[in-house]
């Protein structure tokens, strides 16, 4: 199950609402996903850039995470938590004090984020670049997280490095325009998403960190700026690979049924460090995929797990669907992000004949 925002947490607090070990748990077991990625979640408070996003960095949120892990292990399925900064892709309405979001730099970020109750986007903030001496509390904030999802229960982490936010702000050329050890070369704009991935490698081994990309050139903003994808993304699968992650979760399109030139010679790059060998490095593949598409990709030998994100939201038995080549619901896309149980946990299991 993919990471899936859903803008339901609990205010003050940001803590998982009261629906979400049923909306978890649901989607578990035999005839949901066997691995389930939870919602981003970021990581410390500056971290935030969504109105409503459950987070995992003080005790409160992490006991009340320990529901949902529980649920889905009862129904017999795995749960990680993805971990979330949104670096620029913020506004300073949801940062403390009212301060500007931080970053790799001071360029803002020409998208918008929803930051209040009528779920209406408005512009990011302009952005502050951390300072050199800022960077390692920001790695600190990952492995404490990393602490309170041992402490929540979960099977693991991943390391959210993909749609344009903090992560990849580092990573992507066009984007980070840094002079100091964080930016110009690869190596360094490499360096924070290992320092991050090292520090949550300490705290739960490597067999319990994953990590996520977006090798793609651009999302619907055309704004990821980095004309070396495939040198880039290679470089970084390969240090991430050294390390022998459990996945690499490889985000190969953000439009169903669209796939950009030139991204099956990347996949097949990734998929050359993430082999799935041992049990480890296992290449995940997701992002705009039909049920036919992802038989076809996993028949293949080119991943080794496929990742659903949409239809299990409308189809909280997909596996079965899949399975029994049953029929498929539409998900309500006006239920996507905020509300209650609506378009969240009332979605039926298939119980025609």
């Amino acid at each position: 199950m993919a990471p899936l925002t859903r803008l339901r947490a609990d205010l003050p607090g940001n803590i998982p609402g009261p629906h979400a070990a049923e909306y978890y748990a649901q989607r578990s077991g035999p005839d949901g996903a066997s691995v389930l990625l939870t919602e981003a979640t970021p990581v410390c408070p500056e971290g935030h850039g969504y109105y409503r996003t459950p987070g995992l960095h003080t005790e409160a949120q992490a006991e009340a995470w320990k529901p949902v892990t529980e649920a889905v292990h009862e129904a017999g399925s795995q749960i990680f938590c993805q971990l979330w900064h949104v670096g620029r892709m913020s506004h300073s309405a949801v940062q403390p004090d009212g301060g500007a979001p931080v970053s790799s730099t001071n360029t803002p970020a020409p998208r918008h984020v929803v930051i209040g109750p009528d779920y209406k986007r408005v512009k990011c903030s302009n952005p502050r670049a951390l300072e050199t001496d800022e960077i390692p509390g920001v790695v600190e904030a990952y492995r404490r997280s990393c602490e309170f999802a041992e402490l929540a229960g979960f099977d693991g982490v991943q390391i959210h490095g993909a749609n344009g936010y903090l992560v990849e702000q580092f990573l992507r050329s066009g984007i980070n325009d840094r002079t100091d050890a964080y930016g110009g070369s690869l190596e360094n704009r490499m360096r924070f998403a290992l320092e991050v991935t090292d520090a949550a490698i300490l705290v739960l081994g490597a067999d319990r960190v994953g990590f996520r990309v977006s090798p793609i050139y651009a999302d619907v903003n055309e704004d990821r700026g980095e004309p070396d994808v495939m040198g880039t993304y290679g470089a970084l699968a390969d240090a991430l690979a050294e390390r022998n992650l459990h996945h690499l979760d490889v985000v190969e399109s953000f439009v169903v049924g669209e796939r950009e030139p030139g991204l099956d010679a990347i996949c097949a790059r990734l998929r050359l460090a993430f082999d799935g060998q041992g049990g480890q490095r296992r290449y995940v593949a997701g992002g705009g995929m039909t049920v036919e598409e992802a038989k076809a990709v996993y028949a293949s030998g080119r991943c080794d797990a496929v990742m659903f994100g949409r239809l299990l939201i409308a189809n909280p038995d997909l596996g079965r669907r899949i399975r029994e080549g049953l029929p498929l619901t539409d998900p309500d896309e006006s239920t996507f992000y905020g509300g209650g149980s609506e378009g969240y946990t009332d979605y039926p299991r298939y119980s025609g004949a």
